[in-house]
């Protein structure tokens, strides 16, 4: 069986007892769709060797997460509207995507990921878009339940002929939405293949890549075994990790 690492997050239980966690939709959706082995990877780039953790592991998942990216990472100072950080995770999460992407090494990130993939190719960010004059609120509601927070609430239109068409086999799907910050402007052979309504980046892929690197901006980890949006994104991931365990490398992510 091939190997997802998931890239968790550090996290006080009780406010004092450190651990490192992974959300369990993560794992259900890297095991019951991707048809993956789930492994949560410690964010501590002191704990954990990349070529090491590359050997062992056929594929990675980068999550959400509550704290950003660190603005030193593209160029900026930091302010209050950037919000927490983990600067651990920046320094485990930043290099071994640029390692993926160079080496081919399937990459699926979301959310945060979908943050750190953009600025790991040498993207920028905004640290809050909802200020942004035209833009919507994408964060999560405050209040309500799971079901609520993570409710479908808006349009993603994907590029006609590109790797999301492919995946969903249409040009327009619904999604969550969860999310403060948003590209700025992309990095490095970011292909910006989906928007929502307000012209916000959700849908990413890295062209110059030689194998399978795609990041959303919303949460398909969510309901992912019966989603119609996001069971076909895992399962395309899934299907790029069992490659990469079988030897074999997949063709670029350009659009047809």
């Amino acid at each position: 069986m091939p190997v997802v690492g998931i890239i968790g997050n550090a996290y006080l239980i009780n406010e004092e007892y450190p651990v490192h966690a992974g959300g369990r939709m993560n794992s259900d959706a890297v095991a019951k769709v991707a048809g993956a082995l789930p492994l949560i990877v410690p964010t501590d780039p002191d704990l954990v060797d990349i070529d090491a953790l590359m050997a062992t592991c056929d594929g990675f998942l980068f999550t959400g997460a509550r704290p950003n990216v660190h603005p030193e990472e593209y160029g900026e100072a930091e302010t209050q509207a950037h919000g927490d950080f983990d600067r651990d995770r920046d320094a485990l999460a930043l290099p071994l995507i640029r390692a993926c992407v160079a080496r081919g090494q399937p990459i699926f990130a979301i959310c945060r990921g979908f943050q750190e993939l953009n600025v790991a190719m040498g993207g920028t960010l905004y640290p809050e878009i909802r200020d942004l004059p035209g833009r919507m609120n994408h964060r999560m509601p405050p209040d309500g339940t799971l079901e609520e927070k993570f409710a479908l609430r808006h349009d993603v239109t994907v590029t006609e002929g590109g790797p999301f068409h492919r995946i969903f086999g249409r040009t327009t799907v619904t999604t969550n939405s969860l999310h403060g910050q948003g590209i700025k402007a992309p990095g490095d052979g970011i292909v910006v293949d989906g928007r929502a309504p307000d012209s916000t980046e959700e849908a990413i892929y890295v062209d110059k890549s030689p194998g399978f690197a795609l990041g959303v901006q919303w949460h398909p980890e969510y309901q992912a075994d019966t989603d119609t949006v996001s069971r076909p994104l895992f399962q395309a991931f899934g299907t790029a990790v069992k490659a990469w365990a079988a030897g074999e490398r997949p063709q670029r992510l350009r659009a047809g």
